[in-house]
């Protein structure tokens, strides 16, 4: 029985998501595997290949032979070099860690409640709010405290209907 290491398609039409399997030759290429040994998913970037290198070591090391895919995938990994006796490939490209959301919120929550040291951001809010006062000199009248019992005029004058009906004339 001839056994090959190759890739199983998984996932949705254009995001495909393999499995490294390890398979009967004479079976279909989504069928039934020997061994599951790693995966690979070439749409993230970078790819995400995740081997299982002490099984594919020993189905390398028991006739096994790989698919060119399959292959090419063990040579980024270092796998086929450690198989063949080749000099280790230079380390892959790793995804950089997400930002802990949380901790960035908690911060931020900190900062506007005043118990800790505001974060770079805040800093440029400082400068905005320096330049306020110049512009709330210019405009001293304009500004004028509102009342919450009584209701904005101009907003209430917008939003009235016409008495009258539309467009026609009260005379």
């Amino acid at each position: 029985m001839a056994v090959k290491i190759r890739l199983l398609r998984m996932g949705k039409i254009r995001n495909p998501q393999y499995r490294i399997v390890v398979a009967d030759s004479r079976t279909k290429r989504d069928g039934r595997a020997i061994e599951y040994v790693g995966i690979y998913q070439p749409k993230h970037d970078p790819s995400v290949i995740e081997v299982k290198s002490e099984r594919v070591q020993y189905w390398l090391s028991v006739g096994a032979q790989p698919s060119e895919a399959v292959q090419r995938i063990l040579e980024k990994t270092g796998d086929w070099q450690q198989f063949k006796g080749l000099p280790a490939p230079p380390p892959l490209l790793v995804a950089p860690e997400k930002a802990n959301r949380q901790a960035a919120y908690e911060a931020e929550a900190k900062a506007a409640a005043g118990i800790a040291e505001t974060p770079a951001k805040p800093a440029k809010k400082a400068t905005k709010v320096a330049a306020a006062p110049e512009a709330a000199a210019a405009k001293p009248a304009q500004t004028k405290a509102a009342d919450p019992a009584e209701p904005n005029r101009e907003a209430v004058a917008e939003t009235a209907e016409d008495p009258a009906g539309a467009g026609a004339d009260a005379s």
